[in-house]
């Protein structure tokens, strides 16, 4: 009990206990340990928002046609119905003027506005090994199993393909080499996993299943598939489809030599488990859907098939591990598959080349082109440049009679030249119609001509009431100048009656041709 005049004692006064009184106290700071929420609270935030970070490796085309490629690859699908300009994607800045460019992509789900992941882009222009030291830190152990390659090419060019995929490759495997044992490891356990995943088999799955033997389930690889897997996928891209036709059109291409490119490419990019695509600028392709699985980017909204075509030849589409010799070999027959498989195989050991060396590595070619150990050079031999072999006669021309002869010019050089033509032309004529007199009437009213008048009919008017006929009043005028030329009257001047029967006469003249006039044979009124 608490006496008159004592203070109740407080909470740090009672030995062993401690009193809170009141609902507003809070625990003092040295309660337990320090605890920095907000530090954890953005870490979460970070790891949930963290996209997943996709490569791809650029290869080959002009600084136009790669960016023409990324915007392909950005573009809005959602909507077919969407203009080019409203369909093409944002692109960031794209570096890609000199050496080892660089761009970054956002890939957008369905709906454009969820984020599924980060891509970036590496771009290289030529296949020299002196770009080697820039390529090889872009694959590390971490990078590999997120990195995809692709190589373009162009319908502008189709008989500089093999030999350009030829160098790609050369220099691929030359970066592939020089890597570290720790990143080859991983390499060939990527290769691994996208061989069997991609071919429909799940790794989890196919361990789980044991045949009767006790042995997983395995699908043997067929003749020519994945002899010379690279480690990295691979897709092939031809731009500029629609150059197809000008082809046909121009140099008389036939369906021998798209089909022998098209057996060609397949059988080299079976060899490394690669897919191929055609795509045309402005035209919806499969090319997202292509490269999204070839990255492993899902959309969350909207499942995406990817289908094969290998009939149209300007919407060619090969998913990887799809193909085998047997689809190949049905496009057309007579195409050696295992001599181009086995001579590509023994040709890509090589260091690269540089391109601008061609006639010089041709004739090379040439040279092996006979003992099989070519490849290119089998295709080079098949595929020529009209504009280097006009004075040979074409593959088709002793078929079909389409001999080159001439090379069309540019749409807008020939509408100049035509141009000045026409011109030139306009100056002759103006000149030949001042040279020339007035028109002469071929046939004048005032000739009697029978069939005029059989034609035309009696030609009447209304004069003061009286109905006047206009033949008859030209008789009489041709009687009266005749008969005054016969008594030569000295009192008239023979210049001013010629000039005023040529007065009446044009006169009556223009009444007959005057058009609007009151119908022929009717009196007016």
């Amino acid at each position: 009990m608490v006496g008159i005049g004592q203070t109740m004692p407080t909470s740090s006064q009672i030995p062993g206990k401690r009193i809170s009184i009141g609902n507003n106290s809070r625990p003092s700071s040295k309660d337990g340990p320090k605890k920095n929420i907000w530090s954890s609270m953005l870490d979460n935030a970070a790891t949930g928002k963290r996209l997943p970070e996709k490569n791809l490796l650029i290869l080959g085309g002009t600084p136009e046609s790669q960016r023409e490629f990324l915007e392909t690859f950005t573009a809005d699908t959602s909507d077919p119905r969407l203009s080019n300009e409203k369909r093409k994607g944002k692109l960031p800045p794209v570096a890609n003027q000199f050496a080892l460019g660089y761009t970054y992509l956002d890939v957008l789900d369905a709906d454009q506005e969820d984020t599924l992941a980060r891509v970036s882009a590496y771009l290289l222009s030529e296949p020299s090994l002196s770009f080697a030291p820039l390529l090889k830190p872009l694959l590390t152990p971490q990078s590999i199993p997120e990195t995809l390659v692709v190589v373009l090419l162009d319908w502008s060019d189709p008989w500089t393909w093999a030999r350009r995929l030829r160098e790609w490759v050369r220099l691929l495997r030359h970066v592939l080499i020089s890597l570290d044992d720790d990143t080859k490891i991983v390499l060939e356990e990527s290769m691994t996993e996208w061989r069997d995943r991609k071919r429909g088999v799940d790794a989890a799955a196919a361990g789980s299943q044991v045949a009767s033997s006790g042995g997983p389930v395995t699908i043997p690889l067929g003749p020519g598939e994945w002899d010379e897997g690279l480690g990295i996928p691979l897709c092939v891209v031809c731009q500029g489809a629609d150059k197809i036709e000008k082809l046909e059109r121009d140099h008389g291409w036939l369906e021998e030599e798209f089909d022998f490119i098209l057996q060609f490419l397949r059988t080299l990019l079976l060899k490394h488990g690669a897919s191929l695509i055609y795509t045309t600028p402005f035209l919806a392709t499969s090319l997202q859907s292509l490269l999204h699985s070839s990255l492993g980017i899902h959309s969350l909204l909207k499942r995406q098939s990817l289908k094969h075509n290998v009939i149209d030849r300007d919407k060619i589409l090969v998913p990887p591990n799809w193909d085998s010799w047997g689809k190949i070999r049905i496009i057309r027959e007579g195409f050696d598959m295992e001599g181009v498989s086995t001579a590509w195989s023994i040709e890509i050991q090589d260091p690269p080349e540089p391109l601008t060396k061609h006639d010089e590595a041709q004739k090379e070619d040439a040279s092996e082109a006979d003992d099989g150990t070519s490849a290119v050079a089998v295709y080079e031999q098949t595929i020529k440049d009209p504009k280097r072999d006009t004075s040979m006669p074409h593959a088709g021309s002793q078929q079909g009679g389409n001999k080159i002869e001439v090379d069309t010019s540019d749409m807008q050089g020939f509408l100049t030249k035509q141009l000045e033509v026409l011109e030139q032309l306009k100056i002759e004529d103006e000149k030949d119609r001042a040279a020339k007199k007035a028109p002469q009437l071929e046939m004048s009213p005032l000739d009697d001509n029978g069939r005029v008048n059989e034609h035309i009919g009696p030609v009447q008017f209304n004069m003061g009431g009286i109905q006047v006929d206009a033949d008859d009043m030209l008789r009489k005028l041709k009687e009266r100048e005749a008969s005054r030329s016969q008594r030569k009257d000295p009192l008239s001047s023979p210049s001013d009656e010629k000039a005023h029967n040529q007065a009446l006469a044009s006169f009556f003249a223009g009444l007959v041709k005057k058009p609007g006039g009151s119908p022929r044979g009717s009196p007016s009124v």
